[in-house]
């Protein structure tokens, strides 16, 4: 059989530890939601676009070479999520060896919580300052987010591991959106607390990010446990070893062909989820000129029904499987880019980000479950989840440089419509994995 999969004893089924690993979402979503969502596009679009004489000018300047703001954001995106997906390989085969990717997953965490206090400095005189801040704050997140997700096989056994998942978004969504309501207090209402400096509510939303981005993330580290080492000698160095584990990898998959299938719709539907959650802000403030309080408002709608989209295809995946509920999923995602591209008024938009809400929750969510109930059991839990989050990295990348590449050369409506090719990739590789593991289910049950 090639799905190989086994609630061995050994995994530990601690509510306290699943509820610790939970509470890294509830840290770093806070991340996600006003930094790569909410208010540091909205604030980066506004002190990157001059407007004179009704002429608007959205070209900035970036180490003296000219670039379009959007297209710069897209960009540099890119490069923190390319960094991270040669990185990982190599310290993920450092964790599992040495058994310490709590350490490594602090480390990250650390890295991108700083850099979020740092974007406190970021103002119109200052792009480069906020370039870099804002790229070193999505090489933490991301970078942190490769050893979270190894923990999850480690830490429950296969049948928990649909609901923990969910657990983990839910709580990143109730988490990200206390902390956007307060932020959004000082964004919206200056006034109340004796602000005068236009700029100074979303620098301090930045500031407040980091926080408690570091702060709630102790209660995860101090629980979790710190890992075990591999009880075998290295046939390369440290360094070379990533990537001899990766082709490891990538030969058992090989004989696992629903996973392979599975990995390869992942790739391609990944470009597309990912384009669409990093770039909705900046298409709602430069396609349909919302103002900052729409599209805080509009995200936060996002944040309330993820929670319950995560919980709805956690449950569905129960009834009608993984693969089948993913399938439905990504086309849903198909319909969103081609409403958002025909999409004109801010109550349009309201409506779309709903449906967004509910399969961003869900596909999130049910992609790192079925991928954990889909890989052999291992101790190489890092190394494993490596691969994944490489895949996911690289299809940001593509995705991301594809999007910003048409918009820099049409506009973004165009860019959002070239995303559903990636979509229907993606659907048809899932069809095929479908029917790669129908035969399989019929021999486990002869």
């Amino acid at each position: 059989m090639d799905i190989i999969t086994s609630d061995t004893p050994s995994i530990t089924s601690s509510k306290k530890i699943h509820r610790a690993w939970s509470m890294y979402d509830w840290a770093n979503s806070a991340y996600n939601l006003v930094i790569t969502s909410t208010i540091f596009p909205a604030y980066y679009n506004a002190v990157t676009t001059v407007t004179k004489d009704g002429v608007v000018n959205d070209k900035v300047s970036f180490f003296g070479f000219s670039v379009k703001n959007s297209s710069l954001f897209d960009y540099s995106i890119a490069s923190a999520y390319l960094i991270i997906a040669l990185l990982s390989p190599i310290l993920s085969s450092i964790a599992d060896y040495k058994g310490n990717k709590k350490l490594f997953m602090q480390l990250f965490c650390y890295l991108g919580s700083f850099s979020c206090c740092g974007l406190y400095f970021f103002t119109s005189k200052t792009v480069e300052l906020g370039i870099i801040f804002s790229g070193l704050a999505a090489l933490g997140y991301c970078g942190s987010i490769v050893f979270y997700n190894a923990y999850l096989p480690e830490i429950a056994i296969e049948s928990d591991r649909d609901r923990l998942s969910a657990q983990g978004f839910a709580y990143g969504y109730v988490g990200s959106v206390i902390l956007q309501v307060i932020c959004f207090l000082f964004v919206l209402y200056p006034q109340w607390f004796g602000i005068t400096d236009s700029s100074f509510p979303a620098r301090l939303s930045f500031l407040l990010v980091g926080l408690w981005w570091a702060g709630f993330s102790q209660i995860t580290f101090f629980t979790l446990p710190k890992g075990i080492p591999l009880a075998k000698d290295l046939k390369h160095s440290l360094i070379v070893n990533g990537f001899h584990e990766l082709k490891k990898v990538w030969h058992q998959l090989k004989q696992m062909p629903v996973l392979k299938t599975y990995l390869g719709a992942f790739f391609f539907y990944s470009m597309g989820v990912q384009t669409v959650m990093l770039a909705a802000t900046i298409f709602g403030s430069k396609e349909l000129h919302l103002i900052q309080e729409q599209l805080i408002t509009v995200i936060l709608v996002i944040q309330l029904v993820a929670i319950a989209g995560a919980y709805v295809m956690a449950k569905l995946s129960e009834k009608f499987g993984n693969l089948e509920v993913l399938l439905f999923v990504v086309c849903i995602w198909i319909g969103v880019c081609i409403a958002a591209y025909y999409t004109t008024t801010a109550t349009q938009f309201y409506a779309i980000a709903a449906v967004v809400g509910l399969v961003m929750g869900g596909i999130q969510s049910l992609s790192r479950s079925t991928y954990s109930k889909l890989m052999p059991p291992t101790h190489d839990t890092a190394s494993f989840f490596s691969f994944y989050d490489v895949t996911e990295k690289l299809a940001i990348v593509i995705g991301m440089v594809s999007f910003g590449f048409i918009d820099s050369i049409l506009n973004m409506r165009s860019a959002i419509l070239a995303l559903i090719v990636f979509f229907v990739i993606g659907s048809l590789i899932l069809y095929l994995a479908i029917r790669k593991q129908e035969p399989i289910r019929l021999r486990s049950t002869d």
